[in-house]
């Protein structure tokens, strides 16, 4: 558990506190809120993640279709022979 607290004053709605309540005790809502929001920005950091994937992959994908229309002449070069 990390030893560095902070102590933070946050405003919920009622509904959404309520059902927090109906899934840990009081004394535990501090760290069901801090798990919370840990598997929150996780899923925030892998989706960045993924969108540099696609754009790193649809950028190599070009560079090869690039690549692949540049040297076509010569990759077709003595086809007529066979």
């Amino acid at each position: 558990m990390e030893t560095d607290i902070v102590r933070l004053s946050v405003t919920l709605p009622r509904a959404l506190v309520e059902a927090m309540n109906r899934m840990t005790e009081p004394r535990k809502r501090s760290r069901f809120i801090a798990e919370a929001v840990r598997q929150k920005i996780e899923q925030k950091e892998k989706e960045e993640i993924e969108k540099l994937l696609v754009k790193g992959y649809l950028a190599a994908a070009k560079e090869s279709l690039a690549l692949t229309k540049e040297f076509e002449s010569a990759d077709l070069e003595g086809w007529d022979d066979y």
